[in-house]
């Protein structure tokens, strides 16, 4: 590392930061790096991107036969490159120097594009799981160069010596790590043979791995191409060889492979379509490679939020890693791709729809929730999809295709409670109501004229289902007007108005009209009058408006309501009516609040106590 100036006395002399090495690998453990487990994947993307630099300083000779070679057997870990390797000034300047990076030196900078690291920190990681890195490298810039020893430790201090190029016959670099005590999880043989194939597999160097078990070049870490970069004899052999990888990376069968490829960034890889719902906002993790190297198994940024019903792989040679190479950089060009990719998957919708309808409706029946979110905001797909997407109606689940062509106007309810209240009684009136409380449901219901012009849609009002009860004739309105008073005495505490009429299906006894708004509006009356007198009471007070009453309306065609309504004795019309307030309430399938759950019980206790009464 860069050692401090000797102080020479003057005022205003330069001086050069102290680093305490230790602290420093302190700080990256916890806060730049995810896992000590990253310190193979560092000297990996070292080794090719030595071997970059190599290819580039002698282009003719086949990157096929420059490779790198990883060994391990408890005592050691080890990891050897063909690439071009460092001199003794280089060693010097890069190796002892925190934060500069031998990829940024001379000629290599212009080419850095080629390079997967750019922030020159990488080999402090290997103190994360070692006190010692030896590192022995011969440059392939010089003829006949000589072989340099670099040997760093944990407490900052390193040594340098020139050895004789018989130390090391070809150019290259091997860096080696005697592991600490505690790092056994992260430099047992299996182990580093695991994370090389993790971080590694679709590396184009060949990569290979020994454990000093048996004699030979040991075994291929990364022995086939991606598999969008093989040949296949057909493109069914290609597409089940897509899904195959798939379903080895994700773990999951997919619904279908969608192939990604933007050669504008040196991108490709696949989305593979998930093949049951995930809840709406769930972004999965989807796997990055750069350069073949693995970036991140969670790197949410590179598709938009919509997305979440496919988990991509992909590898590209175009997008920035951040410091701690784990995560993709926020740029102009990142947005590019995932606008690109998000072009892809509305393409592959778009492809579904038109020629393959079995697959678009398991897709659909899987990931409608997706599609409606995407429908919102993007016309194409709106125009592409609406009539395929599924919605709860007063006719059942069905498009909204469907729908329109039984009902040509579409009422809309604003929230799925005021659904279930009214379902029952507007089918029976022959009105056509769409569940709009579910998410996009009611947005997407008012955008059908685009798709329908014939088709009109407005949200339901409680008077346009009550203008389809029938009135009862006039004599049994009289007859009932005694019960009707003493129902609305007993139900004002819920400022609940009582009316009688006639409705399908007979064997609903009453419907609760009543909405999520009216009722946060009385709320903030009752609390205004609470507060009346205090500062809290004036600004209630002035947000106040005419609280809209609840409506329970009883129908004169059940049986039930016919006997109440004949109740002639005061306490138990009053009980009747508070049961049927609960028994509507019960079935709206709304909470129940505090006050009305405990008069569905009062009421059902009194009306017991008053049948055994009666019978003895």
């Amino acid at each position: 590392m860069t050692l401090p100036d000797t102080a020479t006395g003057q005022a205003g002399a330069d001086r050069t930061f102290q680093v305490d090495l230790r602290g420093l690998v302190d700080l990256l453990s916890h806060h730049l790096y995810s896992s000590p487990r990253v310190y193979l994947r560092e000297l990996l993307q070292n080794a090719v991107d030595a071997l970059t630099a190599r290819h580039t300083l002698e282009p003719s000779v086949p990157a096929g036969d420059f490779g790198i070679r990883l060994y391990a057997d408890g005592s050691v870990v080890r990891v050897e490159d063909d690439g071009v390797g460092l001199t003794e000034a280089d060693v010097h300047t890069f190796l002892a120097t925190i934060g500069r990076s031998s990829k940024r030196a001379e000629k290599i900078a212009e080419q850095r594009a080629d390079f997967i690291g750019q922030f020159g920190i990488g080999l402090l990681s290997c103190f994360l799981v070692a006190d010692e890195i030896h590192v022995l490298s011969r440059s392939a810039r010089t003829p006949d160069a000589p072989t340099v020893e670099w040997r760093g430790r944990g407490d900052g201090s390193y040594t340098v010596r020139t050895l004789p190029a018989s130390a090391r016959p070809r150019p290259g670099t091997t860096v080696t790590l005697t592991p600490r005590a505690d790092a056994g999880e992260w430099t047992r043989p299996a182990q580093v043979h695991a994370l090389a194939r993790h971080f590694g597999s679709l590396l184009r160097h060949p990569v290979t791995f020994s454990d000093g078990g048996t004699d030979g070049p040991g075994a291929p870490v990364n022995p086939e191409a991606a598999p969008w970069e093989r040949p296949y004899p057909t493109p069914g052999a290609r597409s089940r060889a897509l899904a195959a990888y798939g379903e080895e990376v994700f773990g999951f069968t997919p619904l279908d492979t969608i192939e990604l490829d933007l050669p504008a960034v040196g991108l490709k890889g696949i989305a593979c379509v998930l093949p049951e719902a995930v809840p709406a906002g769930r972004r999965h993790g989807h796997r990055v490679h750069v350069k073949g190297m693995l970036l991140s198994e969670q790197a949410e940024e590179i598709l938009p939020e919509w997305a979440f019903f496919v988990r991509c792989v992909v590898d590209a040679e175009s997008l920035r890693p951040t410091a701690s190479r784990e995560s993709l950089y926020e740029d102009d060009t990142l947005a590019a791709v995932r606008d690109a990719l998000a072009e892809r998957l509305r393409a592959w919708i778009a492809r579904a729809a038109a020629s393959d309808p079995e697959l678009l409706g398991r897709f659909l029946q899987a990931h409608h929730l997706a599609v409606k979110s995407l429908a919102v905001h993007d016309d194409e797909i709106l125009r592409m999809l609406l009539p395929w997407l599924p919605f709860e109606t007063t006719d059942g689940h069905c498009t909204l295709d469907e729908f329109a062509r039984t009902h040509r106007t579409v009422l809309v309810t604003s929230s799925v409670e005021e659904f279930r209240q009214v379902a029952a009684i507007a089918s029976a009136a022959g009105l056509g109501v769409v569940n709009g409380g579910y998410t996009y449901d009611r947005q997407l219901v008012h955008r059908l004229p685009e798709i329908r012009p014939e088709a009109a849609v407005s949200d339901l009002d409680p008077a346009t289902l009550t203008a389809h009860l029938d009135p009862v004739d006039r004599e049994t309105e009289l007859a009932a007007a005694a019960y009707l008073a003493q129902a609305r005495d007993a139900l004002a505490v819920f400022d609940c108005d009582v009316a009688l009429r006639t409705f399908q299906p007979a064997s609903a006894p009453a419907l609760l009209v009543d909405s999520r708004e009216a009722r946060h509006e009385r709320t903030r009356s009752q609390l205004a009058r609470e507060q009346e007198g205090g500062v809290w009471g004036d600004i209630l007070g002035a947000l106040r408006q005419e609280a809209p009453r609840a409506q329970l309306i009883l129908n004169q065609l059940n049986p039930l309501v016919r006997t109440a309504i004949a109740i002639d004795e005061p306490e138990l019309a009053r009980t009747s009516a508070e049961a049927l307030y609960g028994q509507a309430a019960l079935l709206s399938r709304r909470p129940l609040r505090p006050a009305e759950s405990s008069l569905i019980n009062r009421s059902f206790l009194d009306l017991l106590a008053h049948a055994l009464r009666k019978d003895s």
